[in-house]
């Protein structure tokens, strides 16, 4: 049986519990028969696998591979993933470019199926990396069954700083924010951000996301996500919203207390 992952309540009280006992709770998700069964599998058999034919038609492998970036919802849409990684990443008009989800592009290049693409399955480093992400995107997603704002925070957290260093332009660093769901929830929700925000124009869109930055933040500089501080507060002002959205929306005493919030922490 999975160990199932305990979260106390929802918001900052819940989040402060489960970052107190995350080092243990992962611990014991990853002592789970069937999480330890899939990893050791997808470490034996990947490097045998020369195609993204192959790969899909082996549902095992193929969960793990999945899970690693989020898209275990995929499982089933075997050809689609096919041809996500039989496209590549190197032409403009591959399908995972084309997709607003930058995941997708992440699947395809961690594997190197497409043309003129090195085949990632032989590195056994790159490979363990991707058993590694699955049993943390996994225990996410477990934690997310509970509660599912602990689960993009948890995505948040190690994502954020990742993207924040990145060599890429802070522009290019918005826009891949806005591709990566999760993130963008999050961004979402703690800018107070309607439900038909994501139908605007997307240069539209950034300019929002980063206008609500340099409010809420002081600051547009996506680097400013290297540092932890800023990443809490960010958590801290998703987790209030989404508390006050789960108890009947803005009433006056919830926004007046999620405007201390905001204030206390700068």
């Amino acid at each position: 049986m999975t160990y199932q992952p305990v979260v106390v309540g929802p918001g900052i009280t819940g989040w402060r519990f489960l970052q107190r006992t995350y080092d243990s709770q992962f611990a014991a998700f990853n002592k789970s028969p069937q999480v330890q069964r899939d990893t050791e599998y997808f470490l034996e058999k990947i490097s045998s696998v020369t195609s993204a034919r192959e790969l899909v038609n082996d549902r095992r492998l193929l969960g793990v591979a999945l899970g690693a970036f989020g898209l275990q919802d995929d499982i089933k849409n075997r050809y689609f993933i096919q041809r996500i990684l039989e496209d590549g990443t190197q032409n403009d008009d591959a399908l995972a470019n084309r997709l607003s989800d930058e995941r997708y592009k992440r699947l395809s290049k961690a594997f190197g199926f497409g043309p003129g693409e090195f085949r990632m399955t032989v590195l056994k480093s790159s490979m363990a990396d991707i058993a590694e992400r699955n049993l943390v995107e996994s225990f996410e997603v477990a934690v997310g069954e509970q509660d599912d704002s602990m689960r993009i925070a948890l995505y948040a957290g190690r994502e954020l700083a990742d993207l924040a260093k990145s060599d890429s332009s802070n522009r290019a660093k918005w826009f891949t924010m806005m591709g990566l769901p999760p993130l963008r929830k999050m961004f979402e929700t703690a800018f107070g951000l309607p439900s038909g925000f994501g139908k605007e124009d997307i240069d539209k869109q950034a300019g929002v996301f980063r206008d609500r930055a340099r409010s809420a933040l002081g600051t547009d500089d996506f680097a400013q996500f290297e540092d932890p501080k800023v990443v809490e507060k960010l958590t801290n002002l998703y987790l209030a919203r989404w508390q006050i959205a789960l108890f009947g929306g803005s009433t006056s005493s919830s926004a007046n207390a999620l405007t201390l919030l905001s204030t206390s922490q700068r």
